[in-house]
């Protein structure tokens, strides 16, 4: 049956319980030791690798990786991450975990595994809630308010170490025996744990088979046998040969991030999260200013019929949006659930095939009849459509005056940005007023207005859209208890209004609202839902308010997340980033790219595979002379 997986799916562990251990029925291995498996942990994995003495020495802002084979119950994970909050890191340093896992547990059986260690309570309780639904990918989980991220990779360990990006200090060669599971101990597999791995990263393994110490002595690493944990006489411990003449060539300074909507107020405040400083620029006299000044917006994508790199990165950040706003609950963050509608012939038959050639979990989506679709909305649809529980709404504007609101985080408004040029190793932002800013890395998250900031000779593939919504009082229509989306979008009110909306004007650039536009936003939510309208007679759109903005997005409709590496300079120049292109889908893309591109400025390991961070580079955009 489990071969039967449709994408993106994948299978979950098989478990048996033997004298309150868990076992995996598929390799006939336990997955820790039964005579105390968090002290194995500790001497095996901790003692080894000498973690207690070097997570003291972490300084503030950097980060220490360990790299994990067979994330498994998650308690290796955990018994890192008590040591780390033991050992008293300094206050901006990071802990990432990265591990893979080709079967990974049930929630029910995580958790059933995880409460036997009552020592680790608070920590399982914050993995549990953050837990992923089990589908193939990458998923970061941000824990311990950003000082702990787990970056776990659901699939073939190959494919997982080809896939991602990172350089580990330390290494957890877990799994279970290599005669019971001989596919995560294959030389390609060593050869890359080799490639991931820094001057003087440690490992250590629980197994001590000879074949597997050659391997690792072939790899370069300088191998020793060490007693076993408990009854176990052996297992292994190594390191590679540390730099003598380590090079530091990184530019120290301030990363300037222009454009203070919810793009550049997440990446700022995960910068800042992480210790760096950061200047957060903008030409309004305030950060949201521009489409993330909307008083609500929904999370949502369309996920592709076929799942595809396109449907993967959606997927991915949808799941990462719905966990990170998830401390802003009822604050800016409301997780009503969201209904997309098959509100046409052709949306119908494009969701019946959806969900013929997709498995997704229910926890991420379902379909819904009319019937239930009417109920979980509060209001009469005029068709089913797909169930997306974990989505909802934000409240961008007052969540961005939050995110901005850090003391690593210098806020300069009233400056509008006119050149770039790169000085030295630095970077001078000048403004038409004439002010400066000096910075090490800018990062263009200036919407539309990016292309014409990069110093460049080429044309970058920009498209700016104009978008009116309309504010719509709950006194003059029945509002939904959940986001409705179809031709357009549905909000449940807040302090007496919803927002609906928005139109796509490409070619209109008049930043008024109309009572033109109102009627279109109208028009749609009647097709969509006319029970709505049933207590409500005459014209409506004269008595709406509303809003204009204009969305950035690209020629290809997909955002960019990237190092510009075209810059018009004859001699290199230093780095320089974009974030944009987000379209009307930032709200829900935003977090997920932020965070991605904050591992690249920070040089920590990467929240996204290489095949779908391809997907956001920055020379697609260049024009074609």
């Amino acid at each position: 049956m489990q071969d039967e997986l449709l994408p993106p799916a994948i299978e979950p562990a098989e478990i048996v319980w033997r004298e309150g251990v868990p076992e995996s029925s598929r390799f006939g291995d336990v997955y820790f030791s039964r005579e105390n498996g968090l002290e194995e942990t500790r001497y095996v994995f901790l003692k080894h690798n000498g973690l207690p003495e070097r997570f003291c020495k972490v300084g503030n802002g950097d980060s220490f990786v360990i790299a994990e084979s067979g994330f498994g119950t998650g308690l290796n994970f955990l018994a890192a991450w008590q040591e780390w909050r033991d050992s008293g890191p300094a206050p901006f340093a990071t802990l990432h975990f990265v591990s893979v896992e080709r079967y990974p547990l049930t929630v029910a059986d995580l958790k059933k595994a995880l409460a036997l260690w009552p020592e680790l309570k608070e920590l399982a309780e914050q993995l549990l809630d953050s837990y992923p639904p089990l589908v193939r990918g990458v998923h970061r989980l941000v824990l311990d308010e950003g000082r702990v991220r787990l970056t776990l990779y659901f699939g073939d360990i190959l494919d997982a170490w080809n896939d991602l990006t990172f350089n580990a200090d330390a290494w957890f060669l877990d799994g279970f025996a290599p005669s019971l599971n001989p596919e995560m101990w294959l030389e390609e597999a060593i050869d890359l744990i080799r490639i991931h791995s820094k001057p003087g990263t440690t490992l250590a393994t629980f197994t001590a088979v000879g074949r597997i110490r050659r391997a690792l002595t072939d790899a370069g690493f300088a191998m020793s046998k060490e007693p076993g944990f408990g009854r176990k006489r052996d297992m292994l411990a190594g390191c590679l040969a540390a730099d003598s003449n380590p090079v530091n060539d990184t530019a120290h300074g301030p990363i300037a991030v222009i454009g203070a909507g919810i793009a550049g107020c997440l990446l700022a405040r995960n910068l800042a999260d992480r210790g760096a400083e950061v200047i957060l620029v903008d030409e309004a006299e305030g950060p949201g200013a521009g489409a993330s000044g909307n008083l609500q917006g929904a999370t949502y994508v369309k996920l592709g019929v076929e799942f595809n790199d396109q449907a993967a990165l959606a997927l991915s950040a949808l799941l990462f949006a719905q966990r990170y706003y998830r401390p802003f609950f009822k604050n800016f963050w409301f997780p009503t659930g969201l209904l997309q509608l098959a509100s046409s012939p052709e949306e119908l038959q494009r969701q019946q095939r959806f969900l013929v050639r997709n498995g997704y979990p229910p926890e991420i989506l379902r379909p819904v009849d009319k019937e239930e679709a009417a109920e979980l909305c509060g209001v009469k649809t005029q068709s089913g459509g797909l169930w997306f529980p974990g989505s909802g709404w934000l409240r961008p504007g007052a969540l961005c005056t939050t995110l901005a609101e850090h003391p690593r985080i210098k806020r300069v408004f009233n400056f509008s940005v006119e050149t770039l040029a790169a000085q030295d190793r630095h970077w001078i932002i000048s403004a038409k007023n004439g002010n400066q800013i000096k910075c090490t890395v800018p990062v263009l998250c200036a919407g539309h207005q990016t292309g014409s900031l990069i110093p460049s000779c080429h044309t970058y593939r920009f498209k700016s859209i104009r978008g009116q919504v309309s504010h719509i009082r709950k006194d003059l229509i029945s509002l939904p208890k959940a986001v409705i989306c179809g031709q357009k979008y549905l909000n449940p009110g807040h302090s007496g209004l919803a927002v609906t909306g928005a139109t796509f004007d490409i070619h209109d650039e008049n930043p008024n609202p109309t009572v033109e536009s109102h009627e279109q936003n109208l028009s749609a939510l009647k097709d969509m839902t006319p029970a709505l309208f049933e207590d409500h007679e005459g014209p409506l759109a004269k008595e709406l308010e509303g809003r204009v903005a204009f969305r950035c997005t690209t020629h290809d409709y997909q955002p960019v997340a990237d190092k510009v590496d075209d810059t018009a300079e004859d001699e290199p120049a230093p780095d320089l980033f974009m974030l944009t292109g987000l379209g009307s889908k930032g709200l829900t893309y935003a977090p997920l790219l932020a965070e991605y591109l904050a591992d690249r400025l920070l040089g920590h390991p990467e929240c996204l595979p290489g095949r779908l961070a391809y997907r956001l580079r920055s020379r697609r955009l260049i024009a074609q002379k």
